[in-house]
């Protein structure tokens, strides 16, 4: 345990006797309670208020007051320890042991709050606070506990980048420069793990800074590829996250690539995967053909993702070579599988026999004739399928009237008021689109209320409908 303060201090508070002012407390500052060296202490404020000094190797503590005559007040015992709550002891003397004490406030404030700036984190302080009024300072009040100055603690939180949640794909030999920042109060404890061992700082650079850290590889490796564990902790508190990082370059060429069969135009491969994919899936086949005659190659099929595949449509009377490259997400493989045997197209005597029968089957082709079907009579007279329903409206507010009619040929429309006619005033606009007829009343007034008729018209025959409009 650490040692004890090198220098003590005791606080007495007492009245004067019998109205006596001038009085000189002295104290034993050595020795046990027999000792009779004195020695003068000077005063700390006024009311009886002094603060006496001690050595370290002090046992024992007599307080005295002259007040014309050295009187004993009371014997203090005294400790090794830190300040504690001021308490009453003996005849009504109060001390506690402490450190010098320092004014946070040059001027005296009437607020029951105070915050004390410039605090440094670790260290203990005791606070007091005292009463002043225009008779003086009152007896200080003390908290029982010193406080510990610490940082505002924030528990560790990892802020990991949308980007990084998935696996990050790399290519082999490119730099892997990834930043994490994180969050926490204190500074926070930041560790690099890979399957639960430390990771190689010759070839993985780690720095941390106290909001981030930042995970460096110059030249990627396949070797480099698995999951890293970040954690970051504060006093037990910690918090964790895990980096995937995949390291791909591009795959082996197919093995076993066999010419399975050649018959009229076609030809039939079959091969198997590469033995490396690259660290990759493998997403498909690409397959070339080259001619004899040209020595170009020229793509055929493109990703095919089987390990067989027919190559049609070639030429009669050359000769072909085929190549299977593999590709994963880095691209192409850098080399490619070549069949050994080639692929020879030869004509066949049997040709001009299909092309003789196909022109039998031609002629003998029969002719379509389609059955008549009978054309409907679309012809119908006026229907209404939606009557008008009774309105009531507000007089100066527009209002509208609606109906559906249905009939061939289209009927013509006629709106009528009372039995009238409504023909060409502006106060009234009738509209019919496929079949629905509206009616828009603008701004009624009382002597636009009454019965309004729609009445439909066509050759075959007409139909109306009624409704009544009521204006408030």
């Amino acid at each position: 345990p650490p040692k004890g303060p090198s220098l003590d201090a005791l606080l007495a508070c007492f009245g004067s006797a019998g109205g006596q002012k001038n009085s000189s407390p002295s104290v034993i500052t050595q020795g046990p309670q027999d000792c009779c060296i004195w020695t003068e202490i000077w005063e700390r404020g006024s009311g009886g208020i002094w603060l006496l000094q001690c050595h370290q190797q002090e046992n024992f503590l007599v307080l005295k007051v002259h007040m014309g005559a050295w009187q004993t007040l009371a014997y203090l015992g005294h400790s090794q320890c830190p300040p504690g709550t001021p308490s009453p002891w003996g005849t009504g003397a109060v001390y506690f042991l402490s450190s010098d004490w320092k004014a946070v406030n040059q001027e005296p404030f009437l607020s029951t709050r105070y915050t004390i700036p410039n605090l440094s984190s670790g260290d203990k302080i005791h606070v007091r606070v005292v009463a002043v009024s225009a008779s003086g300072a009152s007896v200080p009040a003390t908290l029982e506990q010193p406080v510990l100055i610490r940082e505002i603690l924030q528990l560790p939180k990892i802020r990991m980048p949308r980007h990084l949640r998935e696996t990050y794909i790399r290519r082999v030999g490119d730099a892997v420069n990834i930043m994490i920042p994180f969050q926490g109060k204190p500074q926070p404890e930041v560790s690099w793990t890979k399957g639960g061992q430390p990771l190689d700082t010759n070839h993985i650079n780690i720095r941390n800074t106290a909001r981030d850290t930042i995970f460096y590889i110059r030249q990627a490796q396949r070797s480099d590829s698995g999951k890293y564990e970040l954690t970051v902790q504060i006093n037990g508190a910690e918090d964790k996250a895990t980096l995937d990082i995949q390291v791909v370059e591009p795959p082996g060429p197919p093995q076993n690539l066999k010419l399975v069969d050649v018959w009229g135009f076609n030809v039939a491969l079959e091969w198997t995967p590469p033995v490396d994919n690259g660290n990759s899936e493998i997403k498909g086949y690409r397959v070339q053909k080259s001619d004899k005659k040209s020595g170009k190659w020229f793509t055929v099929l493109e990703r095919c993702t089987r390990t067989s595949c027919t190559i049609s449509d070639l030429i009669i009377g050359n000769t072909y070579s085929f190549r299977v490259f593999s590709e994963n997400i880095c691209g192409l493989s850098d080399s490619a599988a070549v069949a050994s045997a080639v692929a020879s197209i030869e004509k066949t005597t049997q040709q001009p026999e299909v092309c003789l029968r196909l022109k039998l089957i031609i002629s003998l082709e029969t002719t379509y004739q389609p059955e008549k079907i009978p054309q409907r009579d679309m012809m119908e007279p006026p229907k209404f399928t939606q009557p008008l329903t009774d309105r009531t409206t507000t007089r100066g507010y527009s209002t509208h009237l609606f109906c559906s009619v249905r009939g061939f040929p289209q009927p013509k429309i006629i709106w009528l008021k009372n039995q009238m006619e409504i023909r060409e005033d502006p106060k009234y606009i009738a509209l019919i689109d496929q079949g629905v007829c509206s009616l828009e009343i603008r701004k009624p007034g009382p002597f636009d209320g009454g019965v309004y008729t729609c009445k439909a018209v066509n050759p075959l025959g007409e139909a109306s409908v009624d409704c009544r409009l009521d204006v408030k």
